[in-house]
C-alpha cells in the first residue's frame, strides 16, 4: 500500500488546466559524460556531471515548461527519503503539476546514465515491479482538462488505463514506442489506442526499414507515425502524407534525452495547430540541439527554430 503525503504548494497547482500530461515512471537520475566508455575493469575520467529527472515522460514534463507549456506528470510513486523529496521540490520549480505520491515502503530508484562523445549512452536502470505497480493506483485526473497524454511502452500494460481514459475524455494520445513495433501483441494493444506513435529503426534498438515501420505503425491504427534514425533523422508520414527529414549536423556533447526532446519537438508543434512539416522540422531540431547540450535543462525555442532552418525535408 502506498501511502500519499500532500506537498501543499505542489499539489495546489493541481486547480489549474494543463495541455500535456506525462504518464510513467520518475526516476531521479544522474548523467555522466566521458570522452570515451572503458573496457570492463578499467576506468573512465568523468569531466561533466548533470542531475536530471527520468524517464522520458517526466523529461517531456520539464520541457514544456521550459517552452511555456502547462505540462502535468502522472508518475510513481517516490519514496520519503531526501531523493524523492529532492524531485517533488524540483517539479514543484518548475511548475509541473500533478501528485507525487510518496511512500515508507520502498526507497526512491535511482539511474545512472554514462554519455561518451560519440552521442552514445549507457544507462544504468532501477525499475522493480513494484515500483511500476503504482502507476495502476496513479490519480488521472489531470486528464480532464488535457489536449495530449504522452506514454512510454516500457512502462508495460501499466499504460493501458490512462490511454483509455484520455480517450474517454476525447484527449490525443501519444505512444513512444522505440522499438516495439516487432511485437504483434503492443501493435495490437498499444498501437491501437495512440493517435500520434513514435518508433526507433536505429542499429542498437534493431534495424528496419522505416518506410515499412511507417506503414505497419499506420495500419495498427495510428494517425501519425514518426520513425527515428538517430543521427540520420526521422521518417514521419500520416495515410496521405510521408516525409523524409535529415537531421543537421552538431557537435555532440550528450545524447541522452534526445527522443524526449524529440517527441517534446512534435507535441509542442502539434499543440499550436501547426503543419506537418513544421512541427517535424521543430522536432528534429529539439532533438539534435539536445545533443549539443548536457542534461535538459537548457533548450531554448529560439535557438531551436533557428536549428530548425537547416533541417532537411524531402
Amino acid at each position: 500500500m502506498v501511502a500519499a503525503i500532500s506537498i501543499a504548494c505542489y499539489n495546489r497547482a493541481m486547480t489549474q488546466s494543463v495541455e500535456v500530461v506525462c504518464f510513467g515512471m520518475i526516476i531521479p537520475s544522474i548523467v555522466m559524460l566521458v570522452d570515451e566508455f572503458p573496457a570492463h575493469n578499467t576506468g573512465a575520467l568523468v569531466s561533466r556531471v548533470q542531475e536530471i529527472i527520468e524517464d522520458d515522460a517526466a523529461i517531456i514534463a520539464c520541457v514544456m515548461r521550459q517552452w511555456n507549456v502547462r505540462s502535468g506528470l502522472i508518475g510513481t510513486a517516490l519514496g520519503n527519503d531526501a531523493r524523492g523529496k529532492q524531485v517533488v521540490r524540483k517539479l514543484k520549480q518548475l511548475g509541473v503539476q500533478g501528485k507525487v505520491r510518496l511512500t515508507n515502503s520502498f526507497a526512491t530508484p535511482y539511474e545512472v546514465d554514462v554519455s561518451d562523445r560519440t552521442g552514445h549512452r549507457t544507462y544504468f536502470w532501477q525499475r522493480d515491479a513494484y515500483v511500476l505497480d503504482t502507476l495502476d493506483t496513479a490519480d488521472l485526473s489531470l486528464l480532464r482538462s488535457a489536449k495530449l497524454l504522452y506514454v512510454d511502452w516500457y512502462d508495460g500494460d501499466h499504460i493501458l488505463r490512462a490511454m483509455d481514459e484520455a480517450h474517454r475524455q476525447n484527449v490525443k494520445v501519444f505512444l513512444n514506442l522505440e522499438h516495439g513495433h516487432h511485437d504483434a501483441r503492443l501493435l495490437k494493444e498499444y498501437v491501437s489506442r495512440a493517435d500520434i506513435v513514435q518508433a526507433s529503426t536505429d542499429e542498437v534498438q534493431r534495424e528496419g526499414d522505416p518506410y515499412t515501420v511507417a506503414d505497419t505503425l499506420l495500419d495498427a491504427g495510428a494517425q501519425i507515425a514518426l520513425v527515428t534514425l538517430a543521427s540520420d533523422g526521422c521518417v514521419a508520414a500520416t495515410r496521405c502524407q510521408m516525409l523524409r527529414v535529415r537531421a543537421p549536423k552538431v557537435d555532440i556533447v550528450d545524447g541522452c534525452g534526445a527522443g524526449a526532446s524529440f517527441s517534446s519537438g512534435f507535441i509542442y508543434g502539434q499543440l499550436h495547430r501547426w503543419s506537418m512539416e513544421k512541427s517535424i522540422r521543430f522536432a528534429i531540431a529539439a532533438g539534435s540541439y539536445k545533443c549539443t547540450q548536457l542534461g535538459v535543462d537548457s533548450l531554448p525555442r529560439q535557438a531551436i527554430h533557428r536549428l530548425a532552418r537547416e533541417v532537411r525535408v524531402e
